[in-house]
């Protein structure tokens, strides 16, 4: 990928239906500042390159180098234990709503465990059809990152990322 930070930038606030002014404000920047980023006239410092990726539910490198991290194997030894992880879950329907979750894995391991409904992840067709034990599986056997990115046909886009 050719692209530069500032035209990522530009293209993830784009995806996200977001103005200037809104990621400024997301970011606690000036317009401006977006404006000269997404222009490639400077470059966001790295406290707000770390925001910018947290927001996007991005790696840094991602954000910066435009290399796609997807899932990765961590062997036993690296593994981090599920209290350190997060499933992070990005919702984006074709209508314009937005719908981010963060949950600790362990509540979702529980969640499985007890056949509970989150609540989160109603009113989303595709967060119910998540097979949280099956994603609890490929975490536990070292699977990290991207581990669910659906588009459909009617511009609903779902990914669910464990960090």
């Amino acid at each position: 990928m050719n692209q530069t930070i500032g035209g990522r930038i530009s293209a993830l606030r784009k995806r996200d239906g977001l103005t200037q002014e809104e990621l400024a404000a997301q970011m606690g920047v000036s317009p401006q500042a977006v404006s000269k980023w997404e222009n490639d006239l400077s470059v966001p410092d790295l406290s707000v390159l770390t925001a910018l990726s947290d927001y996007f539910h991005l790696s840094l490198d991602e954000l910066i180098r435009g290399q796609r991290t997807d899932v990765q194997y961590v062997p036993p030894e690296a593994r981090k234990s599920a209290e350190e992880l997060f499933l992070r879950v990005r919702v984006h329907t074709g209508e314009g709503d937005k719908i981010n979750v963060n949950l600790p894995l362990a509540l979702v391991r529980i969640a499985a465990q007890l056949n509970l409904d989150l609540p989160q992840f109603r009113g989303s067709e595709w967060l119910c059809q998540l097979d949280l034990n099956a994603l609890l599986s490929l975490i536990e056997g070292g699977a990290l990152g991207k581990l669910v990115e659906v588009e459909s046909s009617n511009g609903d886009l779902v990914e669910v990322v464990v960090e």
